[in-house]
């Protein structure tokens, strides 16, 4: 029986895709701010703005490519039973070839009614036009969790991580949540990983080793010790 890999990716992962965040500079991020496009409040004042952001990020994300470490980690499926627990919005998991990916955040390459959460679409194209409806007549909206939302995959992201034999944490800080939170019901006596350049406190941590790399090379590594462990 293949042992459970959990793997729990932020925006570093993507990062190196050239997909960035609100935290960084450059590119059209600075151009909006957080409670302008990313709120319920945001989307009942302006759903326009809030539709033509997520049309940028979504034109974006289709005009990226997965990385060295998506198709890592898609590889190591072959030998691992593997889910990843993403805060990322993007699809590049999926298209690296991952086939178990829970979106927290939710996901760009879909789209939600406004009114009816239940019903969900994908879509093939970067552009939602104000005046599409679902089809009980509601404004459709991106499928994503906004500041200030309830995080509806938290509980299924939290029975994953408790059942996981090892556990890698990549491109996010352990200092922010969710992702230092979910660490709390991964199991003591499970291996686990940080992959990340920067410096973190780790001694409240057990069994825990700091790959202190961006995403693409810290996966090198791991994949490697992966392998010796087979």
């Amino acid at each position: 029986m293949k042992k459970k890999l959990v793997i729990f990716s932020g925006a570093g992962v993507s990062a190196e895709s050239g997909l960035k965040t609100f935290r960084d500079s450059g590119g059209l991020w600075e151009e909006f701010r957080i409670e302008d496009v990313a709120t319920p409040e945001a989307w009942a004042a302006n759903p326009a703005l809030v539709t033509e952001f997520y049309n940028l990020r979504r034109k974006q994300v289709m005009e990226a490519q997965p990385n060295d470490a998506h198709k890592l980690l898609a590889d190591l499926e072959s030998r691992y039973d593997i889910t990843i627990i993403t805060q990322n919005i993007d699809d590049l998991h999926e298209r690296a070839g991952s086939k178990k990916v829970l979106h927290l955040h939710g996901e760009i390459m879909k789209v939600r009614s406004s009114m009816y959460p239940e019903l969900i679409y994908p879509i093939d194209k970067w552009e939602i036009k104000i005046g599409e409806m679902c089809e009980r007549g509601s404004q459709l909206r991106p499928h994503i969790v906004w500041f200030g939302e309830m995080v509806p995959e938290m509980d299924n992201a939290i029975s994953i991580a408790a059942e996981a034999d090892l556990f890698v944490v990549i491109g996010t800080s352990l200092n922010v949540y969710p992702a230092a939170g979910i660490l709390n019901y991964v199991k003591p006596s499970a291996q686990k990983w940080l992959i990340d350049p920067g410096d973190f406190n780790l001694d409240y941590v057990i069994n825990l080793k700091h790959i202190k790399k961006v995403a693409s090379e810290g996966m090198k590594v791991l994949a490697s010790e992966l392998n010796k462990k087979l």
